[in-house]
């Protein structure tokens, strides 16, 4: 009889665990393991954020590896020590392959996409975010001299040399595809007293204020919507593509055979005004940043509230 008490109890100790295991609510580690790499700003703490929260929802036990520098994220991507992280195709271009930039989105996204290939890691899906450079002016300015396109801004300067004041950090002022390369492309020059250098942070800032005319900037960040800013249309096409995209090592695709799908349906929700508009909320309201995510995802319908 007291064998039969312990049968019993055995028993229904298996069976209660066998059926925890089963009513799960979906945020349970059922599916794998992934650890997600990002970069350290903000637009990547957030790509990072909602990738993390998307896939905690699916199932996936996922370990965040974020605020690494450019060639550290890559390092660990090639070693294994993260399993994806969201890149640009121009940086893989210029600074991993050591390959001209490409200004056409979708050449850029296939040439990155094939040599990376050969290296075990698989570009999923070409985004709509592009945070290339672009050309800024205060919005009442540019409407005050009909300035819409950078070919417009190039007649006014060759028209008026003395007017316009432009700001820019020290990389973009070296680089043979900076200002040197931009002002050959669209045929005119600031003269030399008009080019003030200055730190990236600080770029926004001297626009809104009136201490520069113009300014080289990032198309996806939130202070041009916050400083009432507006992007000038490259209109020859100077400035590379700078498209993101979910890029995974090809054994992790292997291990986890829906993650495909599911980062391609996150890719493809995303553009450069949505990612300005997120980064605005961090930057320039001060929201928390997982907070954002989420609140975008219940937006998007891939999360519950």
């Amino acid at each position: 009889m007291k064998r039969w008490r312990v049968g019993m109890a055995v028993l229904m100790f298996v069976s209660l665990l066998v059926f925890s295991g089963c009513g799960g609510s979906g945020s349970g580690a059922d599916k794998g393991e992934v650890t997600i790499g990002g970069k350290d700003f903000t637009e990547q703490h957030l790509l990072t954020k909602i990738t993390a929260v998307y896939l905690k929802e699916q199932g996936y036990d996922v370990e965040e590896a974020g605020s690494m520098g450019s060639t550290v994220a890559r390092k660990a991507l090639e070693n294994g020590q993260v399993d994806m992280y969201w890149e640009y195709t121009g940086t893989a271009l210029v600074v991993y392959h050591k390959q001209p930039s490409v200004a056409d989105p979708d050449k850029a996204f296939d040439q990155v996409k094939k040599t990376d290939e050969e290296k075990g890691l698989t570009w999923l899906y070409q985004s709509g975010v592009n945070n290339t450079y672009t050309i800024m002016m205060r919005k009442d300015q540019a409407e005050q001299l009909s300035i819409r396109s950078i070919s417009d801004l190039a007649e006014y300067v060759k028209n008026n040399p003395k007017k316009l004041t432009f700001a820019t950090n020290a990389e973009f002022f070296s680089r043979d595809d900076g200002l040197k390369g931009l002002q050959k492309h669209y045929g005119f020059s600031f003269p030399a007293d008009r080019v003030k250098k200055m730190d990236s942070g600080i770029l926004y800032n001297a626009l809104k204020e009136g201490q520069v005319d113009v300014s080289v900037g990032f198309a996806t960040d939130g202070r041009i919507k916050a400083f009432n800013l507006v992007r000038l249309e490259d209109d020859k096409g100077f400035f590379p593509a700078y498209n993101a995209s979910p890029v995974v090592r090809k054994e992790s695709l292997e291990e986890n055979p829906d993650l495909k799908d599911l980062l391609v349906r996150l890719a493809e929700r995303l553009d450069t005004e949505t990612m300005m508009e997120l980064n605005y909320k961090v930057d320039v309201e001060h929201q928390d940043v997982a907070e954002v995510a989420r609140e975008w995802l219940v937006s998007e319908g891939l999360v519950k509230e």
